[in-house]
């Protein structure tokens, strides 16, 4: 990975979270001593919640940034140009112990962030340094000398030096997956996303304590703060087929929430196969991840292909008990992307495994408009149900994994592709205000089926005329295709829900397939039928 590329999608948000804190007295006792001097004091995740209680229990104070004028003058290029030296990197040369780097601060990413080294219970501060930089002659960077803190950190494999982790604006956090190639992000917690009245409010990790194990894998405790909500976290992250983070985490709300955000992640979606009308881009589609998927606590899939939507569209899917959520990336044919800088046929899936009931509470996806690809605008997480308020406390712990599929195997058919164009039959007249759906779907479970085992699909909307649809195994393939026309109204844009699976004998074959459409886009893609 060129850790460069993390600031394309990170300059915005790293920009809108803004705060830090006073010492309250579990964090003062943690503190004193730990500096240049490289005094160590006692560290464990349970003194981590007591610091996060006692900040949660005073009024949210900003820190003072130190030198903003010349933050200012650390721009893209400039942040660019500065280097961790690499004889400086913790643990480097520790046999297979990941290295770490951090990062400058610049003017995408003011607060300063604090990293201390653990080993044995004890946590000692690792003291911000222009020395521990190459920076260039003449980058205002070099005049950076009253910040006490990094900007974040990234992790390396001891081998061969390729970052796999890194910590950066916010509480913002990516791995390299399965593949080696950075995509989504995962976030420590959302607060407030797309409500009416905004604005999200970025809470931000402002304090990293950092245990790395022989075997190269790393424990990152973190300490979150905002104006509404303090966090401890507990990230133990581990490499095999992918990148899996076993996370803890206790929450405490200093007031009110409105929409609060669990294991939030954070992606891209351009356009797709669903959506080739909203780019005038040579691609064939382009995102970090095609779709949502949730299993519910009965069992049903739940398969969500993603928008680029006219406006700002917030979906819930009500989800008690839920027993897993991602945001993921099920195509991997490099043709159907011809990326080769960027790969988005290697960007990793990212799927939320609850450890434990999460209770009452809903899936939420916010999809916001985008003209680019690089603006993140796709935003997904579980919230809790009921109300929250001053004073309330949540522990949730979860695994995350950054993996090629989900690892929760299903045992049914899941949709492969979901394409939209011109309603009607070929070879006569194409009818006004109709377009065809047609999706594409496998599974082991269709083994030994034929077009004649009838299979139907079965499609339910209140807000369009369903019509036309057949369901059959594509010559030539393991695969299977269900299609129908979707007549819609000529005017306004109130989206159409439509909620999809097929079926064989009272059976369900497939994951259900929860579709969202937009008339004016669909009008748009009828208008370029010639």
């Amino acid at each position: 990975m060129s850790i460069d590329r993390l600031d394309r999608r990170r300059v915005l948000q790293a920009a809108l979270g803004s705060g830090a804190f006073f010492l309250l007295p579990h964090l003062a006792r943690a503190q004193e001593g730990t500096g240049s001097s490289g005094d160590s004091q006692p560290f464990s995740f349970d003194m981590l919640r007591d610091m996060a209680r006692d900040l949660a229990s005073a009024p949210y104070v900003p820190e003072e940034i130190a030198d903003p004028q010349i933050l200012d003058q650390v721009d893209y290029d400039n942040h660019n140009q500065v280097r961790f030296r690499q004889d400086r990197s913790l643990w480097r040369g520790k046999g297979n112990t990941s290295p770490v780097q951090a990062f400058f601060p610049g003017m995408y990413f003011r607060n300063p962030v604090r990293i201390f080294t653990v080993e044995g219970g004890m946590a000692t501060e690792v003291p911000f340094s222009l020395d521990l930089f190459e920076i260039p002659e003449g980058n205002p960077a070099r005049l950076l000398t009253r910040t006490k803190g990094f900007a974040g950190f990234r992790v390396q494999d001891a081998r061969t030096g390729i970052d796999w982790m890194a910590f950066l604006g916010a509480s913002y956090w990516r791995t390299s997956g399965y593949s080696g190639q950075f995509g989504l992000s995962a976030r420590g917690l959302a607060i407030d996303t797309a409500i009416p009245d905004g604005p999200e409010e970025f809470p931000l990790f402002t304090r990293f304590w950092l245990e790395p194990a022989e075997n190269g894998d790393l424990t990152a405790y973190a300490l979150l703060d905002s104006p509404r909500a303090t966090g401890a976290y507990r990230i133990e992250s581990r490499r095999g087929d992918g990148v899996t983070q076993d996370i803890s985490a206790t929450i405490f709300l200093r007031d009110t929430v409105e929409r609060l955000g669990i294991a939030p992640l954070t992606s891209m979606f351009w356009f797709g196969k669903n959506t080739p009308h909203v780019s005038p881009d040579w691609r064939p589609e382009v995102h970090d991840s095609d779709g949502l998927e949730i299993l519910a606590s009965n069992g049903e899939r739940i398969w969500r292909p993603l928008n680029n939507p006219p406006g700002t569209m917030v979906n819930s899917f009500a989800a008690p008990g839920v027993r897993g959520f991602g945001l993921m990336q099920r195509e991997r044919d490099f043709d159907q992307y011809q990326d080769d800088g960027v790969f988005y046929d290697r960007r990793a899936s990212a799927w939320i495994e609850p450890q434990g009931d999460w209770g009452d509470g809903s899936v939420v996806l916010t999809e916001l408009r985008t003209d680019d690809e690089i603006h993140d605008n796709i935003v997904a997480f579980w919230q809790p149900a009921g109300a929250t308020a001053k004073g309330q406390s949540h522990d949730v712990s979860y695994r995350l994994h950054w993996v090629r599929d989900n690892p929760a195997v299903s045992p049914i058919a899941h949709f492969t592709a979901t394409r939209i164009g011109a309603g009607g039959v070929p070879g006569q007249p194409r009818p006004k205000g109709v377009v065809k759906i047609v999706c594409d779907f496998a599974g082991p479970n269709l083994k030994g089926l034929g077009r004649d085992d009838g299979l139907t699909l079965s499609v339910s909307t209140t807000q369009a005329q369903v019509s036309n649809t057949a369901v059959y195994p594509v010559v030539g393939t393991d695969g299977w295709r269900a299609l129908f026309d979707l007549s819609f109204a000529d005017t306004g844009d109130a989206p159409i829900d439509l909620r999809a699976y097929v079926d064989h004998g009272g059976t369900a074959m497939t994951e259900t397939l929860i579709l969202q459409l937009f008339p004016s886009q669909l009008r748009d893609l009828l208008a370029r039928t010639p």
